[in-house]
């Protein structure tokens, strides 16, 4: 079948209840390939992308082309989106996987910078540059973890958004995202604790 015939199929698909009208228009309009439509979604959600790319990316240019890989990567799968969340959701978590790949490839750059400085770093500037690198090197192992922990872990613990609405932009309950943020938090001390114990020797 058809790209075409497969976003026709799917634009007539019954749409879930977590979708409004207006984004019910306007998935179907993204699947047939209408150009205002995402102009649409870019307008919409472009803001609330950039922020959650400079919460991992700070406010620089790996940000900004992690927004632009999101949105390309959610106009290459639109048809794939079934609407079981709300658009806004599933660009945000587009975006967080986006950024963690940016994350990972960046190989913390902090480090590097600070191994090849000429200029010895006196002891009052200690303090900062160790945590500036151990927040890389955080930042790092997070990017090592399964999608659902990186999630988690970003959601609860990074963004600071609580249970309740966590688990209401994941589409699960509070007793999984529990269980979840407590499994994913193990998972990153087993990875940072030979890390820290490297940076504090």
């Amino acid at each position: 079948m058809s790209l075409a015939k497969v976003g026709t199929s799917l634009a007539h698909r019954t749409p879930e209840p977590n979708m409004n009208p207006t984004e019910i228009d306007l998935v179907a309009r993204l699947r047939t390939g209408d150009e205002a439509a995402y102009e649409t979604l870019f307008r919409t959600h472009a803001g609330a992308m950039h922020a959650v790319a400079r919460k991992f990316l700070g406010d620089t240019d790996d940000a900004a082309d992690s927004v632009q890989d999101a949105f390309l990567s959610a106009f290459r799968n639109i048809a794939t989106f079934e609407g079981s969340s709300q658009i806004g959701t599933w660009l945000h978590r587009i975006t967080v996987n986006c950024c963690l790949m940016k994350l990972r490839s960046r190989k913390c750059r902090t480090t590097t910078s600070l191994e090849d400085a000429p200029i010895p770093v006196s002891r009052d500037d200690e303090p900062s540059i160790l945590r500036a690198e151990t927040s890389c090197r955080v930042r790092a192992a997070i990017a090592q973890l399964p999608e659902a922990y990186r999630t988690i872990l970003y959601l609860r613990d990074l963004e600071g958004i609580d249970t309740t609405e966590t688990a209401n932009r994941l589409g699960t309950n509070e007793t999984v995202v529990k269980v979840r943020l407590h499994r994913a938090r193990h998972a990153l001390k087993a990875i940072l604790e030979p890390e820290l114990a490297t940076l504090m020797s």
